[in-house]
């Protein structure tokens, strides 16, 4: 079987990209190791739509988050995927924090992003079971249901043709006479190749183990990915009244990240703490949450919240994300790269795609369009894909 393009990854930027490809004209596969979409890092996070606050301006992150914030909240609307704007309060904490806050709106605000200062009175009006020194409120933050939106992006590319394999592990690609062949092995245990002239590597955790499949060398290219587990912690119903929005408290510098441990507020009004961060040593998808990890996330959240007490809180789910960035390294941005200047023409690889990656998801497929498809449009490039494999 051979197609057009072939996306390699089914968690949400996979979904959004095959979506996009298969509305351009042309026939997509997408190959998935999972018995679903999104069965890892898509789907194991806060379910955040964000505004582009934190990204240094003029970044992919920061340019494809203020637009993904406005565009993919007009899609979930648009079809009918559960989203709440429900907004988020930059806070800070205790003296020290409200510099690091001032720094966060700046950027925030030069990236697009809408940001209101408000008043201690007004905040604790709003907010009269949380401790801050100084807040801020980003409207445009939001929530939304990221199951329904893997249903929405597989129906919208499966009623365009494309064709989605589960449980199919990629195990080697290569170059080949007019583009590359995939061998992936299937459910039974046998062996499956694919040709295709273009390849969209969407495999997320492991997205720099596929890219050096057809030879690039991921350390020159400065793709090796680092895990890092976050964990979450449920805070028991009848405390829901305790925050109404979105809870984001800022750090000094020297912390390691611009974030502590925040607090959602889901679809339903749950709250939710996390994630924390722990650096993985080694690959390992263990996703048990340690319950002895409860004390420092409720340190963290009783800076804020003082009215939580231990049994508040319980174990919830946790996520895995790959870093291109080091925990105290300089920003890494996404990389979105297609590939002939490393020999590899219509490879296109999409590594380090991270938080805000749910946000920037629709963009991020945009992005792979215009590198796949030209102005002329995918019919046309359909047609002499077929054209060059008869």
């Amino acid at each position: 079987m051979d197609a057009d393009v072939v996306v390699v990854g089914a968690g949400v930027v996979g979904l959004a990209t095959a979506a996009e490809l298969s509305r351009a004209g042309l026939s997509v596969v997408v190959a998935e190791r999972h018995p679903g979409p999104g069965r890892e890092t898509s789907s194991r996070n806060s379910q955040v739509l964000h505004a582009g606050l934190y990204y240094p301006p003029g970044s992919r992150k920061a340019r494809l988050c203020v637009a993904g914030n406005r565009n993919l909240a007009a899609f979930c609307e648009a079809h009918g995927v559960p989203f709440r704007r429900t907004g988020k309060w930059l806070l800070a904490l205790e003296d020290g924090e409200e510099e690091r806050l001032a720094q966060i709106v700046t950027a925030g605000r030069e990236n697009g992003a809408l940001l209101e200062e408000v008043s201690l009175s007004r905040f604790r009006e709003e907010e009269p079971h949380v401790r801050a020194t100084a807040a801020v409120l980003s409207p445009s933050t939001g929530i939304l249901d990221v199951h329904g939106l893997f249903r929405v992006f597989r129906a919208v590319a499966e009623e365009n043709g494309a064709l989605f394999a589960f449980r199919h592990v990629l195990k080697a690609a290569a170059p080949a006479r007019g583009g590359y062949e995939l061998v992936f092995v299937d459910p039974s245990g046998e062996e499956v190749r694919l040709s295709t002239p273009r390849v969209v590597n969407a495999a997320g955790l492991d997205a720099d183990v596929v890219a050096a499949m057809p030879g690039l060398d991921v350390d020159a290219a400065g793709y090796r990915q680092t895990w890092t587990k976050g964990s979450y912690f449920r805070v028991r119903s009848s405390r829901r009244h305790l925050a109404r929005r979105l809870l984001y408290p800022v750090m000094p510098h020297g912390y390691g990240s611009v974030l502590g441990i925040h607090l959602t507020v889901d679809l339903d009004g749950e709250l939710k703490l996390g994630p924390d961060v722990e650096p993985l040593e080694e690959r390992r998808a263990d996703y048990a949450v340690d319950e002895s990890r409860r004390g420092a996330f409720l340190a963290a959240a009783r800076r804020y919240l003082p009215a939580l007490v231990a049994d508040d809180l319980s174990p919830d789910q946790s996520g895995i994300r790959a870093r291109l960035e080091v925990i105290g390294a300089p920003f890494r941005d996404f990389v979105v790269a297609e590939e002939s200047e490393r020999g590899l023409p219509g490879w296109v690889n999409l590594v380090g795609i991270e938080s805000p990656g749910l946000t920037c998801c629709l963009e991020l497929a945009r992005q792979v369009r215009e590198l796949l498809v030209p102005a002329s449009g995918g019919r046309a490039v359909a047609a002499r894909s077929a054209a060059s494999r008869s």
